[in-house]
């Protein structure tokens, strides 16, 4: 049987929030709403961290104590290995400005890069960003993850594609959708524990998945993370990483000026 902890909403201390069993409140998502299949989970801002406000966030996974980045739009778009702590670009490969880059994600001691409507993925030697290879793909690609087996890809549609690492050849899809309705304009994907986390296009949430069975299980409200005068200059929320190590989520947005640190804070226990 799960056993699923309640805390209060934005009121404990980073301390007691540290203590938290992170994976076991995903797992929980779904099992406690009387209404509805998903579990609205609120948050909690554990630190806040510098964000390159010329990042314009696509891609974004935390591994072995750095942030590595995937930014777009044609001319702009990079492979960014950055600091956590202090935001600075520790490196950066340009991507040629034909393409638009996308999702991210690690695959063994590579770094695979989607791009948005060109069919192209890039694999990068981890260390020195040098491009070891490409793939082909039909179809748009948006955000990117891995289940530990399959590469796992969006395209803006409610489907998740997965893919074979190695050959980039397609093996199966799986439809998302929360109370029975197909969600559309998902976004960026990462997978934490048996879940994925995905960004949705224009929302300031984010939605937890089963990726056997496409089911929305979780939603978090992530509004009121940026202050109304950073908000004017940055634009949509997007970028999710997890520190698999130190249990830690971040999250941020496309041009943010900072980069969250949170932890999920699920509704009190009904009486």
């Amino acid at each position: 049987m799960k056993t699923c902890v309640h805390p209060s909403r934005r009121v404990l201390p980073a301390a007691v929030l540290a203590g938290l069993l992170f994976l076991n409140l995903v797992a929980c998502a779904g099992s406690s709403s009387l209404t509805s299949d998903v579990t609205r989970f609120d948050y909690q801002v554990v630190n806040t961290w510098p964000h390159n406000t010329d990042a314009f966030t696509q891609g974004l996974i935390f591994l072995n104590g750095y942030l590595y980045e995937s930014t777009g739009r044609h001319g702009q778009s990079s492979l960014r290995k950055v600091d956590l702590k202090t935001g600075k670009v520790l490196r950066q490969h340009d991507v040629d400005e034909t393409f638009f880059a996308e999702g991210l994600t690690v695959w063994e001691d590579r770094l695979i890069q989607i791009t948005i409507n060109s069919g192209t993925a890039f694999v990068y030697d981890m260390e020195t960003f040098e491009i070891i290879r490409k793939f082909s793909y039909t179809g748009n690609g948006w955000g990117l993850t891995n289940d530990g087996e399959h590469l796992v890809m969006s395209d803006g549609s409610p489907v998740l594609r997965y893919f074979n690492p190695e050959n980039f050849r397609e093996t199966g899809q799986v439809t998302v959708t929360e109370n029975g309705r197909p969600v559309r304009n998902i976004n960026e994907l990462q997978m934490v524990g048996d879940r994925i986390f995905a960004n949705i296009l224009f929302e300031e949430h984010i939605i937890i998945i089963d990726p056997e069975t496409g089911r929305v299980t979780g939603r978090v409200d992530l509004e009121g993370l940026l202050s109304p005068e950073d908000r004017k200059e940055a634009n949509v929320l997007n970028g999710i990483a997890y520190d698999s190590e130190g249990d830690r989520l971040f999250v941020t947005g496309k041009l943010w000026p900072a980069l969250f640190e949170i932890r999920l804070l699920p509704p009190p226990r009904r009486p």
